[in-house]
C-alpha cells in the first residue's frame, strides 16, 4: 500500500484519492500533458486543474496518453469565480474539452 492508495469516501459512496497532482503554473499544454502523463504513470489517480490555469487541453492529453483507463482517474477542476449558478457552470461544459 502506498500514499496513492489512501482515499476519502464521498457522500455518494465513491472513493477519491486523498493525494492529487496539481497542475497550477504549468502554463504550456505540452508541458502539462507530459507532467500529467508522468504523474499517472508513477501512481497518481487524482489530477487537479482549473479553468484559470489555461492548461486543460494539456491535462486532457496527458490523461488520454497515460495508458490508464479514464474511469480509473479523478480529474477535479475549478470554474471561474464569476460563475455563481448551475446554468452558468454547466453550459460552458457542453462544448468543452472534457476528457
Amino acid at each position: 500500500m502506498t500514499i496513492f492508495d489512501e482515499t476519502y469516501k464521498l457522500n455518494n459512496g465513491v472513493e477519491i484519492p486523498k493525494i492529487g497532482f496539481g497542475t497550477w503554473m504549468i502554463t504550456d499544454n505540452d508541458d502539462a500533458a507530459q507532467a500529467v502523463k508522468t504523474a499517472i504513470q508513477v501512481g497518481y489517480r487524482h489530477i487537479d486543474t482549473a479553468e484559470a490555469y489555461e492548461n486543460e487541453v494539456g491535462v486532457g492529453r496527458g490523461v488520454r496518453d497515460s495508458g490508464v483507463r479514464r474511469e480509473d482517474i479523478f480529474v477535479t477542476t475549478k470554474l471561474a469565480g464569476e460563475i455563481k449558478d448551475y446554468d452558468d457552470a454547466v453550459l460552458p461544459l457542453t462544448n468543452h474539452w472534457l476528457i
